[in-house]
């Protein structure tokens, strides 16, 4: 009986996601029915939006058929299904009303659905991260902050739905669910976004009181969320920095780009998180983000000023640019793993302080160790190279050879490290698992 519930679980699991994937065709079919909408802007802004629903929709699918239990990966799903019917809601309407293929009427009921939005960003900012990582409250004392979110979220979907004026910005058409005693509670929107501080605040406490793994799990978590919010305050601002309309081509896509990036940053490293028995560290994923990032840039642009000024040279000379092409591929190629290196130490000393300490305290100790030669001195100077590079709580040290006088062929050595929990361990480049 309990095996056939959970296969039921894992079926409806399936069952969201081929309904999400339903509701994205639709609304892609009907943004490239309707007329007018094929300019390379209009198309972008309207199925840009598809991979991050997708992405909610397929990882909280997986979380949910391999952990049916785990509230996480239904919430996910429910928000994939919610931003899926406002896709398919805005699609098709804007196509009932403009190509006149259904009646006026049924378009602009099918324009309701938008409002959805509400629902989907409202668990996002609130529900989500207040249930992290394991599905569960932090504490029975935030069960009043998940009721007065919920409560908020109803608030203001009645307020948007109720909000009067055009269907899709189409022509001769009003909402259906115009009520003006209900258009006031728009406004609740913004208590609403309010309370997403509240959620963060529920991060917090639960990272200061989670054990390794769960910490592990919500660093991953944070990274996924510093990202949204970065590309968002960059897609945000760009435009006017750069000095671009609002409504232009370029601007949309700009917006359009970035928002697929930040709203697809979250669900997958939520999932990472929540599937992974093994994190890798969070440390080392930003750490290489950072050196090729610089070392991509680098190179592209010694690539480019190479290539400027050779042809700036040679151009008398050979008449053509193939020449300066080829001198400039191989400079780079043999800028590749010097420039890697240098990038690396620099990034390890801007940012990561803890590992460029204990790499030069471990070089000093191989230093030293070719001038000792006592079994005593060298123990000692192991000791010390043991403790100052990883900060331990207590390092023991057991020798196979206990009556050894000198560091023989035979002496070996094992060092057993008690790490202090209050401390972190230093990163190391070869570690890729935590």
């Amino acid at each position: 009986m309990r095996k056939s519930a959970t296969d039921r679980t894992r079926w409806l699991a399936v069952g969201l996601v081929l309904a999400s994937a339903t509701l994205l065709v639709l609304g892609i079919v009907a943004t490239l029915a309707t007329p007018g909408r094929h300019s390379v802007a209009d198309v972008v802004s309207n199925l840009g939006f598809v991979v991050p629903v997708a992405a909610f929709a397929i990882v909280g699918g997986l979380i949910s058929r391999r952990r049916p239990a785990h509230p996480i990966g239904w919430l996910l799903a429910a928000i994939g299904l919610l931003f899926g019917m406002v896709v398919a809601s805005s699609s098709g309407a804007r196509w009932a009303l403009e190509t006149h293929a259904l009646p006026k009427t049924v378009g602009e009921w099918i324009g309701v659905g938008t409002s959805l939005w509400v629902v989907g960003l409202g668990l996002i900012g609130t529900q989500l991260p207040l249930r992290l990582p394991d599905g569960h409250l932090p504490s029975r004392g935030w069960r009043w902050y998940s009721r007065v979110s919920l409560a908020l979220i109803g608030l203001t979907l009645v307020g948007m739905t109720a909000q009067p004026g055009r269907v899709e910005n189409v022509a001769g058409t009003s909402s259906p669910l115009d009520a003006p005693w209900a258009a006031p509670l728009s406004s609740v929107v913004y208590l609403m976004a309010l309370s997403f501080v509240g959620g963060i605040a529920a991060l917090v406490v639960r990272y200061r009181r989670a054990d390794g793994r769960e910490k592990a799990q919500l660093r991953w978590i944070r990274f996924g969320g510093v990202i949204f919010l970065a590309v968002y305050v960059v897609i945000v601002t760009l435009p006017g920095v750069l000095g671009l309309p609002a409504d232009g081509d370029a601007a949309t896509l700009l917006q359009t780009g970035g928002g697929l990036v930040a709203f697809t940053a979250l669900p997958i490293s939520i999932g990472y998180a929540v599937l992974r028995h093994r994190l890798y560290d969070i440390d080392a994923v930003i750490s290489r983000a950072l050196v090729y990032g610089a070392l991509t840039t680098t190179l592209a642009a010694t690539y480019l000023g190479c290539v400027l000024l050779l042809q700036l040279l040679l151009n008398g000379l050979t008449g053509n640019s193939g020449p300066a092409v080829a001198a400039s591929t191989l400079a780079v190629a043999a800028l590749v793993r010097p420039a890697r290196a240098r990038i690396q130490s620099s990034v390890d000393r801007r940012f990561y302080r803890h590992k460029y300490n204990a790499q030069l305290t471990l070089d000093a100790f191989a230093t030293r160790l070719r001038d000792h030669v006592t079994l005593e001195t060298v123990s000692a100077e192991l000791r010390g190279a043991v403790t100052e590079a990883m900060r331990p709580a207590h390092v023991s040290l057991w020798l196979d050879s206990p009556a050894a006088t000198g560091p023989g062929p035979q002496a070996k050595a094992t060092v057993d490290v008690v790490r202090s929990q209050a401390k972190r361990p230093p990163y190391h480049p070869s570690s890729k698992r935590q």
